[in-house]
């Protein structure tokens, strides 16, 4: 008997649709987790460009201000070339921003990559790193630790402000010339068209309206500052409704070398604190580092190489014969306020406050920070622990600062109104009552740099006038601090402190 063999049957077309069905419901899954995963890695990501070299680190290295206050570095690059107009020069380096070889961001700066996206923002070495030439041939010399003494910050904000109120800061505008010049990936430049560029536009035009106070006291210029009335807007108080008193906050960068010489002295120009981590944490917030995205690592490095870093010895010449002569002159006058040398910081009344009716310097800065704001300041970093501030006191005058590396510090006073030392050992008749700030080439046989160049190839200098309020020369004046001593005394103590 013949029997047909057995036939294989096929699959349905309900089975093999449901088979296909099965696969690409698979497929959606794992492609819907790969996205998820991607995204989640994205979006969760926070890494700062990090430093092997504690000098590179402090030039360079994260407060944490980009995780909440960053710039795309895109944007960062594209803003002074599409507005250019709003700058005095070519680029940054137009407003003292140091650029170094190699380097594309200024010293100054940090960046860091949150939520995918490299970003960029202002870090402790913006106020506390500067240059030097010896002629205006010379290459110039970053020097950390020593005042910005080119960098103009108000600058740098107006220039920000300005192009957000350009019509050409739009995504329509910027996203395309930042894909122009290669900057973000397709994924970034969607986000920055759909979203980013407008919120930067929202932040600067709110940080605008909430900076005009700037408006009505004199322009800092290159190495000054407001310090606390920039706070005051943090903090919310209503700048409209400042007492007159507490307009003009203006101030020097101040050295930062040797910190641990300074614990326990009383810091800051007018000695409102004298806790070190405190006061750095306080500096932080310039930078855009509040509690929750200070990077305590990060700034833990910084604290530390400032502990023990020094300033660099005075590189020209000293008459080693005249300064042994000024010696006994500086001990008599001004060792029991300054210390006994540029590296021990004995003296009775170091880092102690003077009455502002003794010193006479101009007052505008210590009447700028209040006890309201003291008071405020003092909640900061509450819910930390041991991290809350509570080191900040109002003061009735200037603090009384050791002379380590003098001689990158000028101009000098607290508001740098006197371009050299040697002037400052005249009467306030005899200092300059105009000069100009920002220019970077030394004058050693005075200790300061020169003063009298309004123009450089172009980079126009800060008119500085001492007759504006804030701007004042005068104080320090009297035999004890050194005004009546004769000429020849004056070039020996000036001799002297070359070797601080």
């Amino acid at each position: 008997m013949n029997v047909d063999p057995v036939q294989p049957t096929s699959p349905e077309p309900s089975q093999r649709n449901c088979r296909r069905c099965g696969r690409l419901r698979a497929l959606t899954v794992l492609l819907f987790l790969a996205v998820l995963v991607y995204l989640a890695f994205r979006f969760t990501r926070d890494v700062p460009v990090t430093y092997a070299d504690a000098v590179e680190h402090m030039k360079y290295g994260s407060t944490g201000g980009e995780r909440g206050s960053g710039v795309p570095v895109s944007l960062w690059k594209t803003l002074p070339e599409l507005f250019r107009e709003y700058l005095p020069g070519d680029g940054l380096p137009a407003i003292g921003f140091i650029y170094e070889p190699g380097k594309d961001l200024p010293v100054g700066t940090s960046r860091r990559n949150v939520m995918g996206i490299d970003r960029v923002f202002l870090n402790c070495a913006v106020c506390h790193a500067g240059t030097v030439r010896d002629t205006p041939e010379s290459k110039p010399r970053v020097i950390v630790g020593m005042p910005a003494n080119t960098v103009d910050l108000q600058a740098f904000e107006r220039f920000l402000f300005a192009c957000a109120v350009d019509e050409k800061f739009s995504a329509g505008r910027l996203v395309p010339e930042i894909a122009r010049r290669g900057g973000e990936d397709w994924f970034n430049r969607l986000l920055l068209r759909l979203a980013g560029i407008s919120l930067a536009r929202e932040k600067l035009l709110l940080l605008r309206q909430r900076f005009s106070f700037m408006e009505r006291e004199p322009d800092c210029g290159p190495g000054r500052v407001d310090t606390f009335n920039p706070p005051k807007v943090l903090l919310n108080f209503r700048m409209d409704l400042l007492s007159t008193n507490e307009w003009v906050g203006l101030c020097d960068f101040p050295s930062i070398w040797n910190q641990r010489k300074r614990q326990g002295l009383w810091l800051h120009w007018d000695g409102n604190n004298n806790s070190v981590q405190e006061r750095n944490r306080s500096a932080a917030f310039g930078t855009g580092a509040t509690p929750p995205t200070l990077d305590r690592a990060s700034v833990k490095r910084m604290e530390d190489w400032l502990l023990d870093a020094t300033p660099p010895p005075f590189p020209y010449p000293i008459d080693r014969r005249m300064a042994d002569q000024g010696k006994p002159i500086y001990e008599a006058y001004c060792s029991r306020c300054h210390g006994k040398d540029g590296t021990d910081f004995t003296g009775e009344y170091v880092g102690q406050v003077t009455p502002i009716e003794k010193v006479k310097t101009d007052r505008h800065r210590l009447d700028s920070y209040t006890p309201e704001l003291c008071a405020n300041q003092n909640l900061l970093y509450a819910g930390y622990g041991d991290e809350r501030f509570s080191h900040f006191r109002k003061t009735w005058g200037y603090a009384n600062q050791p002379l380590d590396g003098l001689w990158l510090r000028a101009p000098y006073l607290h508001n740098g109104s006197v371009p050299a030392l040697r002037d400052l050992l005249e009467y306030s008749t005899n200092r300059p009552p105009e000069f100009y700030r920002g220019y970077d080439v030394y004058e050693p046989k005075r200790v300061g740099f020169v003063w009298n160049i309004a123009e450089e190839k172009g980079r126009k200098f800060f008119h500085y006038d001492t007759r504006l309020p804030g701007n004042g020369n005068y104080g320090h004046e009297g035999r004890e601090y050194g005004t009546d001593l004769t000429a020849g005394e004056k070039d020996a103590v000036v001799e002297y402190l070359k070797t601080f």
